[in-house]
């Protein structure tokens, strides 16, 4: 009996149908009694979570022909089982819209000032992201201080953890782990199960969903450069000689002052005694004592 290795190489991919969405009440009996009654069934595996035993939401269908597959498809598809409608296409058919890997981490404590362009440049080195990098605001446009970064593989999103958290971001230490599941029933991405889901996703040829990432990402940053003057020093392009800042005008005379108006006296020359000084009265202060008389020429020296 072929083993399961050799089973995966006869397996007809283009007559191998993706369901997706499936509640977590269907079961692969349910399942397998669905589409075989619409096609004919070759081999069903739905992965089932090695901790719960139950499946993980998706599976493989394949049908003994490409003609069932195409058929059960456009019957089948968007089919409410338990309220919920199962999405199914060819696993050969745009495989980027096929799966999604569920290596999404989340990036908490961020510091106001790291935008999604700097979330991109740090973690796109740990491997591809299925999406561009986002980051939680408020209606003002104002980081919450969290974001979220999407891988296409397992491998990536581990390395990520491994060497970036508790690494600093502009002024904070930032957390990195894995986010939780969007079910709302506190279950985080990145366990066992969802590891086997994209190991099989990959089997089959099933690529996760590569979003085109927005061009703002990819344009390097616009730094303001000072003009350079005629000596190719920055400053202003006219400023003196090529240096400084900008240009400055001659400096100017100060305005003159208006002539003095006629009439006043005329200031005496420098050095000369003036001519209308008297010696002050006796007892004027500072003029000394009734009959005092100056020292005479040449006193005290």
């Amino acid at each position: 009996m072929a083993g399961p290795a050799a089973r995966h190489w006869e397996q007809n991919k283009e007559a191998t149908v993706y369901v997706g969405n499936i509640h977590e009440d269907v079961t692969q009996q349910l399942l397998t009694e669905l589409m075989n009654h619409h096609g004919r069934v070759r081999t069903i595996n739905m992965p089932v979570d090695r901790v719960n035993g139950k499946h993980q939401g998706f599976g493989f269908v394949e049908f003994a022909t490409e003609d069932d597959a195409d058929y059960v498809i456009s019957i089948l598809n968007s089919t409410r089982l338990f309220n919920t409608a199962i999405r199914m296409n060819k696993a050969s058919a745009d495989k980027a819209k096929n799966v999604e890997v569920g290596a999404e981490l989340f990036i908490g404590n961020l510091d106001a000032m790291v935008d999604e362009r700097s979330l991109y440049d740090t973690f796109l080195r740990f491997g591809q992201l299925v999406s561009a990098p986002k980051i939680a605001r408020d209606e003002f446009n104002i980081s919450k201080g969290y974001g979220f970064v999407s891988y296409a593989d397992f491998d990536a999103s581990d390395a990520a953890i491994a060497n970036m958290h508790g690494q600093y971001m502009m002024s904070k230490q930032i957390s990195v782990q894995y986010a939780y599941k969007k079910d709302g029933q506190g279950a985080r991405h990145g366990d066992e199960a969802e590891r086997m889901l994209a190991k099989q996703a990959k089997a089959h040829g099933v690529a996760p969903a590569v979003q085109p990432l927005p061009a703002h990402l990819f344009q390097a940053p616009v730094i303001p450069q000072a003009p350079v003057g005629p000596r190719g020093i920055p400053g202003a392009p006219n400023g003196p000689s090529g240096y400084g800042g900008p240009s400055r005008p001659p400096p100017q005379a100060p305005p003159s002052l208006p002539p003095l108006p006629s009439g006043l006296p005329a200031r005496p020359p420098s050095g000369a005694p003036p001519t209308n000084f008297y010696p002050p009265p006796p007892g004027f202060p500072g003029a000394g004592p009734p009959g005092f008389a100056p020292p005479p020429p040449g006193f005290g020296r």
